[in-house]
């Protein structure tokens, strides 16, 4: 008896820390976005954040995304020919890197990136009383350090995916044309024949919310760290975690919105 009501206490502390982290990740988003409504705006300190986040962010998301259109046209003609359906290829590659392997790719990227240094860097200034001076010298320290970031997140990340839309694309064109011998203005055609509109959107907008998110968690773990030198590591941790696994699980939601029928 004792111990069905030790797991049943088990779960529900479980299940209520899981809600209160929730609802305070919830708050802390809405606090961020909220100053981005309201002077001051520091300016200096968002274009720093989208350079961080877009700029240096690039080669890793370009090669990544290269890479991922090559091999996905050599395993799509392996798979298609069995059944005679080689010219499917550029469909395939097209509509695999716009809707889903573009912005989950480079969210993934940029969250290994760009959320553990944001982590790193507020989680540092935590622990050494910065964000405490920040509040004794009357600045706002989610309006200085926090509200820029999001909106970084926000603008720098789509940009991202229409490189690596493109790159990825360049990437499944020139292993279909060079090794597997496609004629160069048929795979053009089909390729622009079967990409629409609503591809490319829903993948700039799943960039969107996924620079968002890694943001949130980058500014938020590294905001609440605590400990010296191992919260500092734990956070970091924690940001890379829990950025990747909202990114998984927003990408869902967000395709069951636009592709659900």
């Amino acid at each position: 008896m004792n111990l069905i009501l030790d797991s049943l206490a088990a779960v529900g502390r479980g299940v209520i820390g899981a809600c209160h982290v929730a609802g305070s990740v919830t708050v802390f988003a809405a606090i961020g976005l909220s100053h981005l409504l309201r002077p001051p705006f520091y300016g200096r300190l968002f274009a720093r954040a989208l350079l961080e986040i877009g700029y240096f962010s690039l080669p890793v998301v370009a090669l990544t995304a290269i890479f991922t259109g090559m091999v996905l046209a050599l395993q799509s003609y392996t798979g298609f020919a069995r059944f005679s359906a080689e010219s499917a290829i550029a469909n395939v590659v097209v509509l695999s890197i716009t809707r889903e392997l573009g912005p989950v790719l480079a969210g993934l990227m940029v969250a290994g990136r760009v959320g553990a240094a944001m982590a790193a860097e507020i989680g540092t200034m935590r622990v050494t009383d910065q964000i405490d001076a920040l509040s004794t010298l009357s600045t706002n320290p989610m309006k200085y350090l926090v509200a820029p970031r999001l909106l970084a997140g926000i603008v720098a990340l789509p940009m991202l995916v229409v490189v690596a839309d493109i790159l990825g694309v360049l990437g499944g064109f020139i292993v279909s044309t060079l090794k597997l011998g496609f004629n160069v203005g048929t795979y053009l055609r089909n390729t622009l024949d079967f990409m629409q509109a609503m591809d490319v959107t829903s993948g700039l907008v799943k960039a969107a919310v996924f620079g968002f998110l890694i943001a949130l968690m980058g500014c938020y773990q590294g905001y609440n760290s605590r400990g010296g030198a191992e919260g500092v590591g734990a956070a970091t941790t924690a940001a890379v975690v829990s950025a990747s696994i909202l990114i998984l699980a927003f990408d869902y939601v967000l395709t069951e919105m636009f592709f659900a029928r």
